[in-house]
């Protein structure tokens, strides 16, 4: 008889999904864009789009919008690929890139680092491309958004848990600001 106690929980396969997570500012949404360029001729790979309870925003991320009454029922009745709640909003990965994954395919989607670990436990092959940047270059990046005030950006920053730990299958990529060019007189 083996030592060890096989699970026999069958993780959904043999695609893969691929979260890309990070501090606002890190530049999230600029290495998607780029991935989604130069991925844009494979059909085994696609950009999952997500449903958020807030109304659609022209400055923010093109998304679905859905109720917080919505987001529960699908929540609770588990017809999500993923969900998870920030900064007073549900972030839902609709359940149809399940299917993508079960047919072999790749999915990429704008994550969370609250989902990591549910990732982890449901897929197969889950990866975390995990964006960041030093706090100074998050800090000014916001700032240079104003949605918030200096106060705001400063709590995020503060609450905001910048490395996960125990995240199997993580790449750490980390931003720097801009060198501006030296001027020549």
């Amino acid at each position: 008889m083996p030592d060890t106690v096989k699970d026999t929980s069958e993780k959904l396969g043999p695609g893969r999904m691929v979260l890309v997570v990070g501090p606002s500012g890190a530049g999230k949404d600029t290495l998607m864009a780029a991935l989604r360029d130069r991925l844009e001729h494979r059909d085994d790979v696609i950009f999952a789009r997500r449903a958020i309870t807030r109304p659609a925003d022209a400055d923010a991320e093109d998304h679905d919008t859905l109720s917080q009454a919505e987001f529960e029922r699908l929540v609770a009745a588990g017809e999500v690929a993923l969900s998870w709640k920030a900064h007073g909003l549900g972030y839902v990965i609709p359940k149809p890139y399940d299917n993508v994954i079960a047919s072999g395919g790749t999915v990429i989607a704008n994550g969370s680092r609250r989902v990591l670990k549910r990732a982890a436990e449901k897929y197969e092959n889950a990866c975390v491309l995990l964006i960041t940047a030093p706090v100074e270059v998050l800090a000014e990046r916001l700032a240079a958004r104003g949605r918030e005030s200096r106060e705001d950006i400063l709590a995020r920053l503060e609450r905001a848990d910048l490395e996960p730990d125990n995240v199997p299958n993580l790449i750490r990529i980390e931003t720097q600001a801009r060198s501006r060019q030296p001027s020549r007189r």
